[in-house]
């Protein structure tokens, strides 16, 4: 009994006792937390070694990690690397010690070899702490950097697929305006794109057509023709007989894009506070742009018969047939059309093609479409242009896929263009520097003039139509694409955006003409010019009321183009042997003789 006005006595426990108890507590939860957590990842581990078909790489915290850790140690590689060493220091002459025994060259001759033999000695050469203090070492400490990053870029690639892979392969086709490291080990993402099983196949085809495979196709061939970054093609006939291509989406690329674009952005954002003089977020905002065009393949089917409609005048150019019947955003159906690559020079020899006439043909097709439509297909990759003879006629072809891509131009981005190019082929420097301001060079324009034309500055004084590229300026404008890398990230970023995929084009075309030893020619620059003419002169006859003023810019017109159709056989006069000359003198003075 406790007395009245007393307080109860409190139990005390003593403090080993409680705490005792307490760590009894928490460690009964913790064996419990941990009994769960192991139960869950076992279960995890059970069910992704049942299935498959389910890739631990599509899990978010995979990707994400994946792509910060490579950032991360690409970021710090050019942090360390580049730093500056004083010249003749003790660390200097360290670094220096470990470059001649990498390499095995002699000290005083590493100037003097080839880039590519440098990287080659010392591919197996990769320090984290190299600094470039070597004046005359310092363009191969940049080169080993760049090649150790973009190949870490390239696995990461690789590695999270999709979006990752389509980003790639864009870096990877700006040859002149990119290192050479990035672009030449890149583009193998054009090669290496995954390839979904066909369970994955059957189950688009079935959830987009309603149907199975067997209902829909007499045979489908298991092996695909063709795997990109979004999508895979399998040759395929019909129950009628007709033998088509099929293009297949890969099934999670869709929900994944979002997702990749967004942690670019934020990925992209973070390497600006570490190199602020890099400015690469015009690349996510054209992903982001583009991406989910190329998603929607009824799109894709629209842009091919738009363009075979635009150009329907050149009988070289072949765009497959849209089966619309069987066709929706994830499935794409076309008629089947073979041929060879369009940089494959055995194929094009082995079917008595003409190298010239094929890249003569390309230029037309795209001066066409920039200049004069303002519809361009933005992925010529050899894989999506090849070439054929026409069964009928025998005459060469040209076959146009993957129409995915496209920049439409508006009219004033068009026409300044236009008036660029022509100031550009004639020389007229005045307004090679006010069209490139127009198009938001700035007082950048000799380095933007430098890279539409992928010619040195001195060429462009002199006139591109006038000297041919020769290896050594080839070699010259690709090293600055790595000595001006911030200038030329800084100017990709205030150009209209229009301009981006043109020049990813422009590029594309030109890696095409060096494939075929085609691009020393003057006529891709004449074609040009022809288009820019008509271009402009319908402009100016759509914007008069006139007759008059109409029948005057026509008489222009048709003087420009006489113009350079006179300049183009003064060239091709000029590239005639002596004996030639004469020869043809004679027969044009006495054809009844001769």
């Amino acid at each position: 009994m406790v007395a009245a006005g007393s307080r109860a006595p409190r139990l005390c426990f003593p403090r080993a006792f409680l705490f005792a108890a307490g760590s009894e507590n928490m460690a009964r939860k913790a064996l419990k937390l941990a009994s769960w957590t192991s139960m869950a990842l076992a279960a995890s581990g059970i069910y992704l070694y049942s299935n498959k078909y389910l890739d631990p790489n599509d899990f978010g915290a995979v990707r994400v990690g994946r792509a910060v850790a490579t950032t991360a140690v690409i970021s710090y590689d050019y942090l360390t690397s580049l730093k500056s060493v004083p010249y003749g220091s003790e660390e200097y002459l360290q670094l220096r010690s470990k470059l001649v025994e990498a390499t095995r060259i002699p000290w005083l001759m590493v100037p003097y070899l080839h880039l590519q033999s440098l990287k080659h000695r010392a591919k197996s050469f990769s320090p984290f702490h190299l600094s470039a203090p070597f004046c005359l070492s310092l363009p191969l400490i940049k080169a080993m950097v760049h090649l150790r990053s973009a190949r870490r870029l390239c696995e990461l690639c690789c590695a999270n697929r999709g979006t990752f892979i389509k980003v790639g392969q864009h870096l990877g086709a700006l040859d002149y305006l990119l290192p050479e490291e990035y672009t030449s080990t890149l583009k193998v993402l054009h090669s290496q794109a995954p390839q979904s099983s066909m369970q994955e196949v059957r189950q688009v085809i079935r959830e987009d057509l309603g149907k199975e495979i067997h209902d829909l196709f007499q045979s489908f061939d298991d092996t695909p023709l063709g795997t990109a970054s979004l999508a895979q093609v399998h040759k395929a006939v019909l129950h009628d007989g007709r033998t088509v291509a099929v293009k297949v989406q890969h099934p999670k690329v869709r929900a994944q894009s979002s997702k990749d674009i967004l942690l670019m952005e934020v990925l992209v954002l973070a390497v600006k506070q570490l190199f602020p003089e890099f400015e690469f977020m015009w690349l996510v905002d054209e992903a982001k742009k583009n991406l989910p065009l190329e998603l929607d393949f009824l799109k894709e089917g629209r842009n091919a018969e738009k363009v075979s409609q635009m150009l329907k005048h050149f009988d070289f150019l072949k765009v497959p047939r849209i089966h619309w019947d069987l066709s929706t955003e994830r499935v794409l159906l076309m008629e089947f059309v073979d041929g060879g690559q369009v940089n494959d020079r055995d194929y094009m020899e082995r079917n008595k093609i003409d190298v010239n006439e094929i890249s003569r043909y390309l230029g037309k097709i795209y001066s066409e479409m920039i200049f004069v439509n303002g519809f361009v297909h933005c992925d010529p990759h050899p894989g999506n242009v090849l070439v054929r003879k026409h069964r009928g006629t025998g005459k060469a072809e040209i076959v146009l896929l993957d129409h995915g891509l496209y920049q439409v131009l508006t009219e004033e981005f068009r026409l300044n263009y236009c008036h660029l190019w022509q100031s550009l082929i004639w020389t007229d420097m005045e307004r090679v520097k006010e069209y490139s301001q127009r198009l938001g060079a700035g007082d950048l324009y000799p380095l933007f003039a430098c890279m539409l034309t992928a010619r040195s500055w001195d060429s462009v004084n002199r006139g591109i139509s006038q000297a041919p590229i020769t290896a050594t300026e080839d070699l010259e404008i690709r090293n600055n694409a790595a000595n001006y890398l911030p200038q030329i990230s800084q100017l990709l970023n205030h150009v209209p955006r229009q301009m981006l995929l043109i020049l990813k084009t422009n590029d594309l075309l030109r890696g095409i003409e060096a494939a075929l030893g085609t691009r020393a020619s003057a006529s891709s620059f004449l074609n040009m010019s022809r288009c820019c003419v008509r271009a402009l002169a319908e402009h100016k006859k759509k914007n008069t009321g006139s007759f008059f003023r109409r029948t005057q810019i026509s008489f222009s017109e048709a003087f420009s183009l006489w113009q350079i159709n006179l300049h183009e056989l003064i060239l091709c006069v000029k590239g005639l042997k002596l004996a030639d000359r004469v020869l043809a003198l004679l027969c044009w003075l006495f054809p009844a003789v001769l």
